[in-house]
């Protein structure tokens, strides 16, 4: 593959006006682009988040450091217009990284169906994806919206290159949901995010090369799994397991911690994509800040999809080469197949 790569988030707000990453340290961003390049050896980074300044501060170290940049703003829960608006700010900054160096793709939102307003119904994400897996939900959402999500996707999809090449003058894609059926002619990449899990593992192969019949290159900007016993089947909905309403949170059943299982899918799927020569692939992801906790029962990190296992605030000292988290067995074997590909 040409491109070895990986998610990193900045801080994308999902729901209440949280982030993902609350307090990130410019010095610690620093600190990671150069694990994620001399440690991971990766060669290409999606830099996804909300703010424009952490996504720009983010993607300079990361240039620094020889990465091509996939420049991925996220405004969750946006109205068709905010996320326009959003984008032609968006791309204002990443016109500026490409001044730079010309290895900085622009990539056009992430699975836009559940994450923007407007294509299903639904207030916010969570009640947009539970719409999504409700096929009468979705025709009352075709009448109400006045036409299918896949064409109001498109229509806005048109909308938002036409937006974003005035500004920006780089290549461009979009990191789609499997499920829909975008119209690739007017971007540089197909972009899937794709997961393997128990429904679609008999012909995950076929459902890769058929993203071939696009005649563009193909990347897959995300893949990964969780690291417990079971989480390969869940594939994209691994991270379901923690009932948030419980005080502390905690997982929602007896789960088994089992950081070979997203070593093994990672790997799996790498082998793959490299036998189907995809033009790059981005493992989700680098670090998230759900916690550690050797309880079990409190372990959030078993709903990670991170490659690094972070640590609860109150750890004494740093534990990894100047961060507060330490490597999964999925990073030395990501590490071991970047190095290695």
């Amino acid at each position: 593959m040409n491109r070895k790569g990986i998610n990193y988030d900045v801080g994308t707000v999902f729901h209440n006006g949280v982030s993902s990453r609350e307090n990130l340290d410019p010095v610690v961003i620093q600190r990671e682009m150069q694990i994620i390049k001399n440690d991971l050896h990766c060669t290409a980074i999606r830099i996804s988040g909300y703010d424009i300044d952490r996504l720009s501060t983010a993607a300079d170290f990361a240039l620094q450091q020889g990465l091509e940049i996939w420049f991925s703003p996220a405004n969750v829960n946006a109205t068709e217009q905010e996320t326009l608006d959003y984008f032609a700010k968006c791309a204002d900054a990443a016109e500026k990284l490409r001044q730079q160096s010309p290895h900085v793709v622009f990539v056009t939102g992430c699975e836009l169906t559940l994450f923007m307003k407007g294509l299903v119904t639904g207030d916010d994400m969570f009640k947009r994806m539970g719409n999504f897996m409700k096929p009468w939900m979705l025709l009352i959402s075709a009448i109400k919206l006045r036409g299918s999500f896949n064409a109001r996707l498109n229509q806005f999809l048109a909308q938002a290159i036409t937006v974003i090449r005035q500004r920006f003058h780089g290549p461009i894609t979009y990191a789609s949901g499997p499920w829909a059926g975008v119209d690739w002619t007017p971007f540089d990449f197909v972009g899937v995010d794709l997961y393997r899990n128990a429904s679609n593992k008999k012909d995950f192969t076929k459902k890769v090369e058929a993203l071939f019949n696009h005649h563009k290159p193909v990347v897959i900007t995300e893949f990964g799994c969780c690291p417990y016993r079971g989480a390969d089947d869940k594939g994209g909905l691994g991270w379901a397991i923690v009932n948030w309403k419980a005080t502390p949170p905690q997982l929602n059943n007896t789960y088994v911690r089992d950081e070979a299982t997203q070593a093994n899918y990672i790997t799996d799927l790498l082998k793959i994509f490299e036998s189907e020569k995809v033009e790059g692939a981005f493992v989700f992801t680098f670090v998230n800040p759900a916690p550690y906790n050797p309880d079990p029962r409190y372990d959030l990190d078993m709903a990670s999809y991170g490659v690094v296992k972070t640590l609860p605030d109150d750890t004494k000292g740093q534990t990894y080469q100047g961060v507060n988290w330490e490597p999964k067995q999925a990073f030395s074997t990501l590490a071991a197949n970047y190095a290695t590909h």
